[in-house]
């Protein structure tokens, strides 16, 4: 969105991010964009003997003529699955609460109008939620999901005929690719504009007051402003890898994108659904990183997921965790991050049965547990709450 928000430095090394501040939600607009109808890979793009492509049943041309970067090739359809997402808000100034218009970005998701989002994009919002696509209409979007835990959000038009973006795999992400970012810095006089760069690093923690705000976030030196919220980061094969969210107040050329792999179950649920409910396995933990900045923590460990509650009937419980377990693995996937075990938790079904790894005394144990459906509002209920989804300061 269109306001800043200053983050304090970490301290911690490795993959921590080390910067004065940052703008945190700055960059507004819309999340995760998944694949239905067409994925166009633009590997071979600017060869010519592949001169057509379908994305979203629309025919472009990608050949030697047209295209002369893999940049330009991306730049010629992923702007078309863009909007700008537009909403009322209360905002403070000198003369007390007014009524004022906040903007972000979004990408289309589906053909007949899913749209993904940050939920600081649309949190907070007075009225209609406004969404303007590539042709100029303006449509009245509804929400379908909400979870400001992961900033996420997931709205929808009803419309037809869209052109929708292809999801990439943000674990295959490597430091030095090309980075694409696509969103409406500023204004929707900006609409739809294109910058490129390279991932400059992966797996970066923001900080605000010696707490975490987000986690597992793809760095970037492509330009991103306020409001580029939401937009897609593209890899150079024109696919979605994160949705952009924050960038840095002091410096140049520092933003980050959410890791798209932990929208693609969300996704897929809803658009089979057309709803979404967080699966949960009933505890409340911290992974490594975010013990660092718990003072109150004398807990020390190098991966996995710290359990510092288990929620009393849940699946957990059944299966005989107890505070003080490590959970390192879900059917043998390694969880070292919060935002790892949502993803791995997010593609099951409420029954599915799990294999769960975990230290208990420095011994690895693993048992059975049965995974649950959690609350779908925010994703407010135990595992799903890593007790720092109120830090996520989106405010416009």
């Amino acid at each position: 969105m269109n306001n800043d928000n200053s983050f304090g430095s970490p301290k911690k090394g490795g993959n921590t991010v080390i910067i004065s501040s940052l703008i945190g939600a700055v960059i507004g607009g819309i999340v995760v964009a998944a694949l239905i109808l067409g994925t166009l890979y633009f590997t071979g793009a600017l060869n010519k003997n592949n001169t057509k492509q379908t994305v979203g049943g629309q025919k472009v041309v990608v050949n030697n003529s047209e295209a002369s970067t893999a940049v330009e090739a991306v730049a010629q359809v992923v702007p078309d699955s863009v909007v700008g997402i537009t909403t009322n808000v209360q905002q403070q100034t000198a003369y007390g609460n007014t009524e004022g218009t906040a903007m972000g970005s979004g990408f289309i998701v589906t053909t007949d109008g899913y749209i993904v989002t940050n939920a600081h994009v649309i949190d907070g919002s007075t009225g209609d939620i406004k969404v303007q696509t590539n042709d100029e209409k303006t449509y009245t979007a509804k929400v379908i999901y909400e979870d400001t835990s992961i900033d996420l959000a997931v709205i929808k038009i009803d419309a037809s005929g869209l052109s929708a973006v292809s999801l990439g795999d943000s674990d295959q992400v490597k430091v030095g690719q090309t980075a694409i970012a696509i969103g409406n810095p500023l204004s929707l006089e900006y609409q739809r504009t294109v910058t490129s760069g390279i991932v400059s690093a992966l797996n970066r923690t923001l900080v605000n007051d010696n707490q975490i705000v987000a986690e597992n976030l793809i760095q970037t030196d492509a330009t991103i402003n306020s409001g580029n919220s939401g937009g897609p980061l593209c890899n150079a094969n024109g696919e979605v890898v994160g949705i952009n969210t924050y960038k840095a107040s002091q410096g140049e050329g520092i933003g980050f994108a959410i890791p798209i792999n932990i929208a693609k179950p969300i996704i897929n649920k809803i658009i089979s659904s057309g709803s979404f409910k967080p699966i949960v396995i009933g505890v409340n933990g911290y992974d490594a990183e975010q013990a660092y900045y718990l003072s109150q923590s004398e807990v020390s460990f190098d991966k996995g997921i710290y359990i510092a509650g288990v929620t009393s009937g849940g699946p957990a419980a059944a299966a005989g965790l107890q505070k003080g377990d490590i959970i390192t693995a879900i059917n043998n996937t390694e969880v070292n991050t919060m935002l790892q075990m949502k993803t791995v938790l997010y593609g099951l079904n409420s029954g599915d049965e799990i294999t769960l790894t975990y230290q208990r005394g420095g011994k690895e144990q693993s048992t059975k547990v049965k995974v649950t459906e959690g609350s779908a509002s925010n994703s407010s209920n135990s595992d799903n709450n890593n007790n720092f989804g109120s830090l996520f300061p989106f405010g416009r």
